[in-house]
């Protein structure tokens, strides 16, 4: 969501601020700003509406913005439309205080009303602007900048994780977190914090994961962290094992298509050293569960939002055909409002990209509450779902920029088939098939590299659909969920509207859409239901749809009937949508490049969505 980037040191922090939420723009948003306590003790601010850019090209010649102290933001609205009113940072009545935002105050309304009362004014619509003012009435009363941020987040109901700067104390940041990811990063005579790690790893690789309702107080030499009864704590600092090269485009015109290039290293790296092949078998070595706790697992519920959700209908498809073990997936947005069952030897699995996702957070949470072992599978390493759930695995995707996920998508996957050997091992398959998956995911990088060699032929098929209003996404099996994934690719990036249906589907309503205007893709395999996927495109034939295939080279059947074909290696059955997403992944990229789209940073989205 927001961008958030503080500096404290001996360098001017323009400079470093505007860098930070460069590194961030990816995440998403509509307006940014800056705060900076300058050499002449003065707190200035610029902020507008629109993109960084915008920003840097409108910073006021009468203001001096030189100084070694300042916070930077990135805003994506939720209270309050997209406004330099509304932008980051926000101040207090006396323009001393300022502070900048990610989360959202649920009781802001009631903070507000109170504020007014005690002669508090206000000049945003948003719910960040009452932390200020917070802060002013608690600073006014101990004279402590640190004291004076608990105090107000004590009164807090919601998430945060906010940056503070006092004109008063000219070489001091207070940061503080809630559900929104903060990281200290620790630098030689400078101090950095930022709500991303990307911001900060072309100055530092020395990190502090902040933890939920803690504090820190930072200065150029050192940081003070504590909790909100100001009991002081200590915390573990990290290092960062990629760099700056992670998070460059690498001679590709966008990080998504960079993304999806790389999915041949990523699918490898996530199953690297995974694999027991003297027992026909795989590990996770994040999977901190006994043999006998395995065997003890009888249902499974997975947890996950937007793509990740559609990676874990795929694991619901592979655990049960594998492992024998009956999967339930859902929303996380929905999981803790429906008064969730959770038997005793259920295993919840909670997948999220970010790590930081706010409703699979909130899902984990009331699992565990519930009694329940909760594993995560994530990218980013030191993220909380890493750090809450009892163990799990790390993807090993790398940094995934473009808002569109991607690469994370199939090792995802990779991580689920994997789970799904060491649990069908145990219960319900033989040496032979679990050698069998093992040997067939080796080759799954070599053959997605083969699709990608197409890349020109897929160009050249989505420059006939580049104008369609709406398409439809057909598949069955373990392949509907990849037809949801197709859908929500376009959707995400060229603005079109598409749906993801199970192919048999289509003939219990949206077979009414289908007109020689209507796209329709279908991934059809060779596999049992071939003969049935057949059917419902002789349906959509008959009504003059225009068939787009994801099929296996030589399929006859399949040529006599669709419009354009983007032929994929043949694979096992389970294995396939790792081959099948990526025609559909780079149909979507080249469409909305051929619509004049803006793909890495698609309107309205945001990379990490940390409110609910």
């Amino acid at each position: 969501m927001c961008g958030i980037v503080g500096y404290v040191g001996n360098r001017e922090a323009l400079p470093i601020l505007i860098q930070g939420i460069k590194c961030l723009e990816y995440r998403g948003y509509d307006s940014a700003g800056v705060a900076i306590i300058n050499n002449e003790q003065k707190l200035v601010i610029h902020k507008c509406k629109g993109k960084i850019v915008d920003l840097e090209r409108s910073f006021p010649k009468n203001l001096n913005f030189q100084g070694n102290i300042g916070i930077s933001h990135t805003r994506w609205a939720t209270h309050g439309k997209s406004t330099e009113e509304n932008a980051h940072p926000h101040t207090d009545c006396t323009g001393n205080i300022a502070l900048v935002h990610n989360g959202i105050i649920e009781n802001y309304k009631k903070l507000r009303a109170m504020l007014k009362k005690e002669g508090h004014r206000f000049v945003s619509e948003t719910d960040t602007e009452i932390l200020a003012h917070l802060i002013e009435k608690y600073y006014n009363n101990n004279n402590d900048l640190h004291l004076a941020v608990q105090c107000a987040l004590n009164l807090v109901q919601g998430t945060f994780g906010i940056v503070v700067i006092d004109r008063a104390n000219p070489q001091k940041i207070v940061a503080a977190r809630r559900g929104s990811p903060l990281i200290i990063g620790i630098g030689n005579g400078e101090n950095f914090v930022a709500s991303d790690v990307s911001a900060l790893i072309s100055h530092t690789k020395s990190v502090i994961y902040l933890d939920d309702n803690e504090t820190v107080e930072i200065t150029k030499d050192r940081y003070i962290i504590k909790n909100l009864e100001n009991a002081e704590i200590e915390k573990e600092i990290s290092s960062v094992s990629w760099d700056v090269s992670d998070i460059s485009k690498k001679g590709f015109n966008h990080f998504m298509l960079k993304e999806i290039f790389e999915q041949p290293e990523s699918i490898t790296n996530a199953f690297r050293g995974r694999f027991m092949e003297n027992l026909d078998t795989a590990r996770l070595g994040g999977l901190q569960l006994s043999a006998n706790e395995l065997l003890k697992i009888k249902h499974i519920q997975i947890v996950a939002c937007g793509t990740s959700w559609h990676a874990g209908l795929i694991g619901k498809y592979l655990l049960e055909d594998i492992a024998r073990i009956p999967v339930k997936v859902e929303y996380a947005s929905e999981y803790r409002y429906h008064n969730p069952v959770i038997p005793s030897d259920t295993l919840v699995i909670a997948i999220s990209q970010s790590g930081e996702t706010a409703d699979t957070l909130a899902a984990l949470r009331e699992a565990k509450a519930r009694g329940a072992k909760v594993i995560g599978i994530t990218n980013v390493i030191g993220s909380t779902i890493a750090r809450e759930t009892d163990s799990g695995s790390y993807i090993h995707a790398g940094a995934e920029i473009g808002v569109a996920s991607t690469k994370a998508f199939t090792s995802q996957i990779t991580i689920l088939i994997l789970l799904s050997i060491i649990l069908g091992r145990m219960k319900s398959i033989s040496p032979m098939e679990g050698r069998e998956y093992i040997e067939e995911l080796k080759k799954i990088p070599d053959k997605v590299q083969h699709i990608l060699d197409k890349n020109d032929e897929i160009r050249e098929i989505a420059k006939i659909y580049k104008h369609a209003k709406n398409a439809l996404y057909l598949g069955r099996g373990v392949n509907f969920p990849v037809a949801l994934e197709g859908a929500l690719k376009l959707k995400e990036i060229s603005y079109v509207h598409a749906e993801g249906y199970p192919a048999a589907e289509m003939k219990h309503g949206p077979i009414a859409l289908i007109d020689k205007n209507m796209p329709v893709f279908f991934i059809v395999i060779k596999d049992f239901i071939h003969d049935k996927v057949i059917n419902n495109m002789e349906e959509v034939k008959a009504r003059s749809g225009k068939i787009i295939a994801i099929a296996n080279e030589n399929d006859i059947a399949v040529e006599k009937l669709a419009d354009s074909i983007i032929t994929i290696p043949k694979t096992l059955s389970n294995l396939s949508p790792l081959l099948t997403v990526i025609p559909l992944q780079l149909l979507a990229y080249h469409i909305a490049v051929l619509r004049g789209c803006n793909v890495d940073q698609p309107r309205n989205l945001a990379k990490s969505v940390t409110v609910e």
